[in-house]
């Protein structure tokens, strides 16, 4: 089949490799010069297998009301008269019951977990490196209250197999011995040991290569102008340079998936919400973090990415802007400071990127009722994560074959 994935992001081009790799011509457009230049780009560095979950949960709008009163705030809410964002909002709004939380919960485990397996297949077979470690992520708390809310976490950890560890003070000095400057601001910690980390963009790139190998054609600086769609059947996708023709198209866009797929009464509820990151050179790496360590309080990840560190983080409502505000920057700094004190971050290179967000916390990943369409999109913080394994399914069910793991309640047709 001729397939043409619309994204080079991480999820686009793992989709490609996988679809190459299944004996698909494919062809992979993008506007930006290079794979992995807008979300994927400078994102935390985790590949959290374990630590993954729905930002809707019980007690979040409360909490909500409290963070955006903060000064250095994980949440970030700038109101528009938009009515995706408050459409997605109100969504995301009646997702928060403990119901809900839970089956999305064990929706987005079970794809992370068949990314963990798919990742490892992708490395095995293609020997790329990408600053990759294997050594878990620690979500640290400072206060009681926090260790306390994390038994839902575990116990749905627990319900779907992942492996896990409560930890106290010592344990989390075990695991992050840099963490022992500041035992008086750690209360515990939650390690889920299969996590990884690894840098997003080196990896896109090396697999890009790897999919050119097996045939994959990209097509950068191209702007997509529409689907090219006749008799309820996707035909191919009309650019700024020429209409290509395709026996299906699969959509990998992020955010910018819903503006494609609209004229065609697809409502696909994905809206970005910003973050945030900051790359600092390692000065002294007794001081820095072995892994990823998440902290609670701001919801900030702070990865170990080779001889540098990653602080990303915060969730920006704002719509489709990309500006550097130096309040954000200032809360990344906070966070790193205090945990890891001694680095210099007046090196760091601050960035920002947009994450495509469902209100459900699950990406969408299917068929549409535009036959030959699918949607490979709205992974949240997670796309870095799910990517492999999102990959396989896609390829699967562009090729009529059966998934590996059900993947019934992942399309677009579970808002209907």
């Amino acid at each position: 089949m001729k397939v043409i994935v619309l994204g080079a992001g991480v999820v686009g081009v793992t989709s490609a490799y996988q679809l190459a790799k299944a004996g698909h011509e494919v062809t992979v457009v993008d506007r930006q010069e290079g794979p992995a230049l807008e979300t994927s780009f400078a994102n935390a560095g985790e590949v959290s297998f374990g630590y993954c979950s729905p930002w809707a949960a019980p007690g979040i709008p409360l909490k909500a009301m409290k963070w955006l009163f903060m000064d250095h705030a994980p949440l970030i809410l700038r109101p528009k008269m938009d009515t995706a964002m408050l459409s997605w909002m109100a969504q995301m709004l009646r997702n928060c019951t403990s119901e809900r939380y839970a089956i999305n919960k064990s929706r987005m485990l079970r794809i992370a977990d068949y990314a963990r397996v798919s990742l490892a297949e992708v490395r095995a077979e293609t020997g790329i490196a990408y600053d990759e470690r294997m050594q878990g992520t620690l979500q640290l708390f400072r206060t009681r209250q926090q260790l306390d809310a994390s038994a839902k976490d575990v116990k749905a950890l627990a319900a779907d197999g992942v492996p896990y560890e409560v930890l106290d003070p010592e344990g989390c000095i075990r695991v992050e011995p840099a963490l022992r400057h500041v035992r008086e601001k750690i209360v515990g910690g939650l390690l889920t040991p299969k996590d990884e980390t690894g840098d997003c963009f080196k990896f896109t790139n090396a697999l890009a290569l790897k999919a050119a190998e097996l045939g994959a054609k990209f097509v950068y600086g191209t702007n997509i102008k529409a689907l090219d769609v006749e008799g309820g059947t996707v035909r191919g996708v009309v650019t700024d340079r020429e209409t290509l023709r395709a026996d299906a198209v699969v959509v990998a866009l992020g955010s910018y998936s819903p503006m494609l797929v609209k004229q065609f009464d697809i409502r696909l509820p994905v809206y970005p919400v910003k973050g945030y990151s900051l790359t600092i050179p390692i000065v002294d790496a007794a001081r820095a973090p072995e892994s990823t360590v998440m902290d609670e309080t701001y919801k900030i990840a702070i990865t170990r990415l080779g001889d540098r560190i990653r602080v990303g983080g915060m969730a920006e409502i704002s719509g489709y802007t990309n500006d550097l505000g130096q309040k954000r920057r200032a809360t990344l700094e906070h966070s790193v400071t205090d945990l890891f004190p001694g680095g210099d971050v007046s090196k760091a290179d601050f960035w920002s990127g947009l994450r495509p967000m469902t209100p459900d916390g699950t990406p969408v990943i299917g068929a549409t009722k535009v036959k030959g369409l699918f949607l490979n999109t709205g992974h949240g913080t997670l796309g870095w994560t799910m990517s492999c394994g999102s990959a396989k399914l896609i390829s699967d069910l562009v090729g009529g074959r059966k998934p590996e793991i059900d993947a019934t309640d992942l399309a677009v047709s579970r808002y209907a």
